[in-house]
C-alpha cells in the first residue's frame, strides 16, 4: 500500500472518529439517551464504516476517477455537516433557543465554523492543491462558500421558521431537520464550484 493511500485511510478514520463524537450533541438535543453503549457504537462505528466506505468508492474509481475524490468530499462534508450540527445544537443548548431570528443568527455561525473546516481539508486532502495559498484563492473560496452558505442558511430558515414541524416532532429535532435538508441542497454546489473553480487544476473537468 502506498504512503498516499495509507494517508487516506488514516485522515478518513479520523473524520470517522471525529463524527462518531459529534454526532453525540444533536442527539442528546433531540431528546435521545446516549449509554455508554451507544458512545462506543457511535465512535468505533463511524471510524470503521468510513475507512470501508473509501474502500469502496475508491474500486468505483477505477471505473470514473470522480467517485474517489467525491467520497473524500462526502467524508469531509460528513464532519462540516457534524461541526455545523454541533455548534448549533450548543448554541440552542446555551441559549434555549430554536427557532425565529435566534436560530438564523446560530445557523450562521455554526456554518462559518464548519466552512472553515471545510476549507483545508478540501485544499489539502480532497482536491489536493499544491498551489499556495493566495488571496486570489481565499477570495473565490470566499465567494463562492458565500453563496453557499446563503443557500445553507435560507433553506434552513425557511424550512423552520415558515413551515410547521409535523405532528409529533419536537422544535430541536425539526431545527436539525432544516439544517440537514440545507445541507444537501448546498452540498451539490459546493463540490462543484470548488472542483472547477476553487481548486481547479488544468487537467480537471467534471469527468475527471
Amino acid at each position: 500500500m502506498s504512503p498516499s493511500i495509507k494517508k487516506d485511510y488514516l485522515f478518513v478514520a479520523t473524520i470517522g472518529f471525529l463524527v462518531g463524537w459529534l454526532i453525540l450533541l444533536p442527539a442528546k438535543n433531540i431528546g435521545l439517551s446516549l449509554t455508554p453503549l451507544w458512545i462506543a457504537v457511535s465512535v468505533v462505528g463511524f471510524t470503521i464504516l468510513a475507512p470501508i466506505a473509501l474502500f469502496v468508492l475508491k474500486l468505483l474509481g477505477k471505473v470514473w476517477s470522480i467517485f474517489e475524490q467525491f467520497g473524500k468530499f462526502a467524508a469531509v462534508g460528513t464532519l462540516n455537516t457534524l461541526i455545523d450540527l454541533g455548534i448549533l445544537n450548543l448554541l440552542i443548548l446555551i441559549f434555549g433557543v430554536s427557532a425565529g431570528l435566534s436560530f438564523s443568527a446560530f445557523k450562521a455561525v455554526s456554518f462559518v465554523f464548519a466552512t472553515t473546516n471545510s476549507y483545508f481539508w478540501n485544499k489539502l486532502w480532497t482536491f489536493e492543491s499544491a498551489t499556495k495559498t493566495s488571496v486570489k484563492e481565499y477570495g473565490h473560496f470566499f465567494l463562492f462558500t458565500l453563496v453557499g452558505a446563503v443557500i445553507n442558511v435560507s433553506v434552513a430558515s425557511v424550512i423552520v421558521n415558515s413551515i410547521i414541524a409535523p405532528f409529533g416532532v419536537s422544535p430541536n429535532l425539526w431545527a436539525n431537520i432544516g439544517a440537514l435538508i440545507a445541507v444537501f441542497v448546498s452540498f451539490l454546489w459546493n463540490f462543484l464550484s470548488y472542483k472547477l473553480v476553487v481548486f481547479k487544476k488544468h487537467d480537471d473537468s467534471i469527468l475527471n
